[in-house]
């Protein structure tokens, strides 16, 4: 049964006796509710803000900490007659990425605009790949053990970011456009993670990944890497399928554990209570002392994003012959051979070779590898025994 309680003196007896949790927001459980035989399943939506000097579709630079509307250019605002140019650097960044993690790349890609009103919005529509993305498929290792779940990526598209919205202890709200038109990877997996601790293992793995590659800085506090997670409990003894909520404002990882976690409990106390759940879009309000989600709008009143093809970008097309005839706005077309050539060592391939060649221990190597050890100075002084090894990662962590 689920029981909500409204009130000071409920809260209050609540935290003297320790009977049952005050959890703040659109719910308050009287009780945490029992998640056995419940199984939870997640999927991840990442947009990656890529390392590149300048925009996607415009030569305005990028920098964080900005003074506010100081980096923008006509595309950026909109303005009348302002066309996109196609950033190269970008294009090679998410080609990177793919090969990275093992993804199909589609030799031809389409760009799209997707359409809805938001004053951090100042077209009135976002530069997506809704139709054909860049890249589809592959897997990312949820972790460095060779054990590690493999995750499935649905597909890796490029987009651009939208302007930030500042709000003020008055009721005024403005809008700083240094972000808006900044290149976005969105990576989007399958609902392969099964427990909130996966999906943080999964974040940190890509994060090592993107860094490595050096297309994203990783700083989820910056914003320049931001997850949306979508969360569903099932019950399979009950043949019970939960439908999903999609979380957003997630920019951190203890953020991301305490958001699953919340709305998973939250699924699993409704659905056990025979109440019906809807497909909704739910906000992370990281400012409570609980976590907490509440509700933004349900997916039935999701807006038509009415997507077209861009009428000002050409398809994105991969290979030499005809990108160089097609592809007028890009100087030197990406070729796939060679960004691939240019890839370096992989983080969780360059821990499992050091556990080969040095027989370090690997949760020294791995905890070696995330704080970022220079490579070559760790297995020198590992290869002349452990201990220092140990000891290496001790004083340079």
């Amino acid at each position: 049964m689920v029981v909500v309680v409204v009130g000071r003196a409920w809260r209050a007896r609540a935290r003297a006796t320790g009977v049952g949790r005050w959890l703040p927001g659109s719910f308050r459980w009287a009780h945490q509710p029992n998640v056995a035989g419940w199984q939870l399943k997640v999927g991840l939506e990442i947009h990656a803000q890529i390392a590149a000097h300048s925009k996607i579709f415009s030569s305005a630079p990028v920098r964080f900490n900005a003074a506010p509307n100081t980096l923008v250019q006509p595309m950026d605002l909109a303005l009348p007659g302002a066309l996109p140019v196609l950033n190269k650097r970008c294009v090679e960044a998410a080609i990177r990425t793919a090969l990275a993690c093992g993804a199909r790349l589609n030799h031809e890609s389409f760009f799209d605009r997707k359409h809805y009103f938001y004053h951090d919005l100042p077209a009135g529509y976002q530069i997506t790949q809704q139709r054909v993305p860049i890249a589809e498929e592959g897997t990312i290792a949820a972790g460095f053990e060779p054990e590690a779940p493999l995750v499935r990526l649905q597909r890796i598209q490029l987009e651009q970011d939208s302007g930030k919205s500042v709000h003020t202890h008055g009721a005024t709200t403005l809008v700083d456009y240094n972000r808006a038109g900044a290149g976005l990877m969105e990576i989007v997996t399958e609902p392969d993670l099964t427990s909130s601790t996966a999906a943080m293992n999964f974040v940190r793995q890509l994060i090592h990944i993107l860094t490595a590659l050096e297309v994203n800085d990783g700083k989820l506090a910056e914003g320049s890497l931001r997850v949306d997670a979508n969360v569903s409990a099932h019950c399979p003894a009950r043949g019970i399928d939960g439908p999903r909520s999609e979380i957003k404002n997630i920019n951190g990882m203890r953020f991301l554990k305490k958001a699953i976690d919340f709305e998973f409990a939250r699924h699993v106390q409704l659905l056990e209570a025979g109440e019906t759940l809807v497909r909704e879009t739910r906000y992370y309000d990281a400012a409570t002392k609980c976590a907490t989600t509440i509700a933004m709008r349900s997916k039935e009143d999701d807006l038509d994003y009415r997507f077209m093809p861009d009428p000002d970008l050409p398809p994105l097309v991969l290979t030499e012959a005809e990108a160089r005839q097609r592809l007028s706005q890009l100087d030197a077309p990406p070729q796939i051979a060679h960004v691939q050539k240019r890839l370096p060592e992989l983080p969780r391939a360059r821990v499992h070779r050091w556990v080969q060649d040095y027989g370090s221990y690997p949760m020294h190597l791995m905890c070696a590898e995330q704080s970022q050890l220079a490579p070559p100075s760790f297995p020198m002084l590992s290869q002349r025994s452990r201990p220092l090894g140990k000891l290496t990662h001790n004083s340079g962590s």
